[in-house]
């Protein structure tokens, strides 16, 4: 008898974050403290739970890729307000899938999922700060300052990505402000 090895699948996408809140700065922190430093996941561990604990709920939404039960993916995405323009933006991060599902598509339908759940709530377009070769895959392409300015300083201004949710890709104006989790210089 031949056994196949079967792909574990995701059984589901939920935009139902509240419902795991309490264990996402923890499977933030095993994510990216394998995936880069122990460091690196007490801060993403450090951000995930502020975010969670300071942002006004219309400022945050989180999407969750579930394989049965557990936590495979998580996206948070937080408001960027521009004063002078009227169009809503969001900022995608953290993303983090666990471990031993990367390289498998969870995060790409997990960003795709995301952007929807923000197309449904309106808002025109979305910013992350990341890997260019990584979030181009899903439709984020690299923008300058000029076209939406970050609210820090960037550390590494090729890793400014954004991406129209609503078809307009003028220029947004103004300077920009973070929910206050991400009021840190250090994380830009």
């Amino acid at each position: 008898m031949i056994l196949k090895k079967m792909e574990p699948k995701v059984v589901n996408l939920s935009a139902d974050y509240k419902t795991r809140a309490a264990d996402l700065p923890g499977f933030f922190r095993d994510v990216f403290s394998a995936s880069e430093s122990e460091e690196e996941g007490r801060v993403v561990s450090a951000l995930a739970a502020d975010l969670l604990k300071s942002t006004p709920e219309d400022d945050l939404l989180g999407v969750l890729a579930l394989d049965r039960d557990a936590l495979a993916g998580c996206i948070l995405f937080s408001r960027l307000h521009y004063d002078q323009d009227p169009r809503q933006v969001f900022l995608m991060s953290p993303v983090a899938v666990r471990t031993d599902r990367q390289k498998s598509g969870i995060g790409q339908k997990l960003i795709g999922f995301g952007l929807e759940q923000l197309r449904l709530h309106g808002v025109d377009s979305v910013t992350t700060y990341g890997d260019p070769a990584y979030y181009g895959k899903t439709g984020f392409q690299p923008i300058t300052e000029s076209i939406a300015k970050p609210p820090m300083p960037l550390s590494m201004p090729h890793g400014w990505l954004g991406q129209s949710l609503s078809g307009d890709e003028t220029p947004i104006e103004g300077p920009s402000r973070c929910v206050s989790a991400f009021n840190r210089p250090e994380l830009w």
